[in-house]
């Protein structure tokens, strides 16, 4: 992008043409202003909960495409106050300021500059916040944002918003949103919520289900679903803010998601829409289950090409067994599905979190919330989907034993994590051993499973059959 004299902004494209961009993008803000019923000189407020690495690029992604309209819309963040910077991210810290000349300018025009010399020095603690607001995410040092205005106080933040992105993670999600409602008592206008989480839990009575961030936002502010949308990858959010090119889907009602998709449209972040929110958000957790394992694979084997693709072919078949029983065209997922997890499985915080467990360089006793990554959500739903397809209740035919099985039985992989994150009763070597168990069945046998038998269980959903 290059500016001119006139303060107006243009792309530049490979082929040398030149297309104004902020003309285009003040009408699409028009539009959705209008869609929302704002008045004129009453600012459209937009406020990202929770300052994660994609919570902390969506706001900042807003702001870069949004942010120069500051009579018609207002953009920020909320974080928790009081999270410290420790001595060594400080230190890194400070080399990407001094890495980066347009970020070194920016802090020394804004006079921020010296409090990173001193906390490199160790003469000064920084917090969170505080680094957020001059565009640094503690879960991302190494990617710049542009500054942020950043909130510490939620009811401040929420109260009075007008589209509320959450960035939380799904542990998280119903307790803020619980505080939330509290302060949207007393509200008129019901505002618009984004969820970004990845993760689910499992409500075993009266019936086992799958309960996923929009809807634990749903139960606690009592917000319509129609109101509440689902905005999913394949991406990976440093390569997003680095104008690396991205497609995202967002689902949800018709009312709310096609304005919405046309609105955060960017040339390199492309947004679909979709109405499928529940499944579209279930498959979103589903992927880092067994974006774990394929860590743990890569690890124990040397990062050996041959034994990923094994394990990839097997965990597929068993995600796609799984589409069987959550949807009733999971042909419609096919591509969506492979997408976010083959981006997953390359560079995601859970593979990631996989190879340094087989490594030894983390141990679960460290919790599933680490330094410098942010809450790796793909525990919570090993053990949210294990409780889910262990229940008899949803029991399904076994192909070869011709008897009735719970469907975590088709599914050696699950289990096998479930046993190594879970209960502990293996270390992650047992993922090695479980994909060379030579009664494993062919990955395509499992498929063929799954696609000639009535598996679907709408109830899993919340749906009626």
């Amino acid at each position: 992008m290059v500016g001119t004299a006139e303060g107006v902004t243009h792309n530049v494209y490979s082929n040398g043409s030149v297309q104004n961009l902020n003309g285009a993008t003040e009408e699409k803000l028009d539009e959705l202003r209008r869609l929302v019923g704002k008045a004129e000189g009453d600012p459209l407020r937009i406020v990202g909960v929770g300052a994660g690495a994609w919570g902390s690029v969506f706001a900042a992604m807003l702001q870069d495409s949004y942010g120069h309209l500051r009579e018609k819309v207002q953009i920020r963040i909320w974080r928790r106050p009081g999270r410290s910077v420790d001595r060594a991210t400080a230190e890194h810290l400070f080399e990407v300021i001094n890495s980066r000349e347009d970020v070194l300018r920016r802090l020394i025009r804004r006079c921020a500059y010296l409090k990173y010399v001193e906390a490199r020095l160790g003469d000064r603690i920084l917090n969170a916040d505080e680094i957020l607001k001059d565009g640094f995410c503690l879960n991302m040092i190494d990617t710049p944002l542009c500054p942020l205005k950043v909130v510490t106080n939620l009811q401040e933040a929420v109260w009075d918003a007008d589209i509320v992105v959450n960035g939380l993670p799904s542990t998280e999600t119903r307790e803020v949103f619980e505080e939330i409602s509290r302060y949207w008592k007393e509200r008129i206008t019901v505002p618009i919520i984004i969820s970004l989480a990845k993760g689910i839990e499992a409500e075993l009575e009266p019936e086992p289900r799958i309960i996923t961030p929009t809807q634990m936002i749903n139960r606690a502010t009592g917000v319509s679903m129609e109101n509440i949308l689902y905005l999913g990858g394949p991406n990976i959010a440093s390569e997003i803010y680095n104008n690396e090119y991205a497609n995202a889907r967002i689902c949800g009602a018709e009312k709310w998601r096609k304005p919405l998709a046309k609105f955060l449209r960017q040339p390199h972040f492309i947004v679909w829409d979709n109405g499928d929110l529940v499944t579209h958000e279930v498959m979103g957790g589903l992927k880092n289950v067994y974006a774990i394992g394929a860590g743990m694979i890569a690890a124990l084997t040397n990062e050996s090409a041959t034994s990923k693709a094994v394990y990839f072919a097997h965990c597929t078949s068993e995600m796609i067994f799984i589409t069987h029983l959550l949807s009733e065209d999971p042909e419609k997922l096919a591509g969506p599905l492979l997408a976010d997890t083959y981006v997953t499985l390359l560079k995601g915080r859970n593979a990631w979190y996989g190879q340094k467990l087989a490594k030894g360089e983390l141990s679960l006793e460290m919790g599933d919330s680490i330094k410098g990554k942010g809450m790796i959500q793909g525990v919570s739903a090993v053990k949210a989907f294990y409780e889910l397809l262990s229940q008899s209740c949803i029991s399904v035919l076994h192909p070869e034993e011709n008897k009735p099985v719970a469907p975590v039985e088709l599914c050696p992989i699950l289990k096998t994590l479930y046993r190594i994150l879970i209960t502990r009763e293996f270390s992650s070597q047992a993922i090695l051993q479980a994909l060379r168990d030579e009664t494993m069945n062919d990955p395509r046998d499992r498929i063929a499973i799954a696609q000639t038998h009535v598996f679907y269980r709408p109830s899993l959903l919340g749906h009626q059959p």
